[in-house]
């Protein structure tokens, strides 16, 4: 089965939660910590390359923190993927170029496909409809006041 690395995980529980508890003033990386169990040292490096996407604001200051750079319902959980991978690529070190003709010709070509429907699907999901997915359930924000985006 494939796996979501750790790192993937905890930027999209990052960005979910900020969605989630928006309010009017940003959502301190301490209190994503507090609610989602990210470890600091992870936290802080994914953050920075949100921010460095587009897809997060940050707020300097002591009561600084982290808040959507767009409504919720514009970001969507692929552009969160996307941000995360090219981190990840960039300290990769070893990229398989290598293989036979039968993995570069057939399997490789599989991969590629089942990557591509996955970030279409990926696209089509919005912060806004996990926002909902956790309402359903019965999750509530943490405040009790939630907003979605602030000019």
């Amino acid at each position: 089965m494939l796996r979501l690395p750790r790192k993937m995980m905890y930027a999209l529980e990052a960005v979910v939660d900020i969605a989630y508890n928006a309010r009017p003033e940003p959502v301190q990386s301490k209190e994503i910590t507090r609610r989602q169990g990210i470890p600091q040292r992870y936290l802080e490096q994914v953050m920075q390359q949100l921010v460095h996407a587009g897809i997060l604001k940050g707020v300097r200051g002591p009561r600084g923190g982290y808040t959507l750079a767009r409504e919720r319902r514009r970001i969507t959980i692929g552009e969160v993927v996307r941000t995360i991978e090219a981190m990840d690529a960039e300290e990769e070190e070893e990229v398989y170029n290598g293989g036979s003709e039968l993995g570069q010709k057939v399997v490789r070509p599989l991969w590629q496909e089942l990557q591509t429907d996955i970030m279409q699907r990926l696209d089509a999901i919005t912060l806004e409809d996990l926002c909902g997915r956790a309402r359903t359930i019965g999750i509530g924000p943490e405040s009790g006041i939630t907003s979605d985006f602030e000019i």
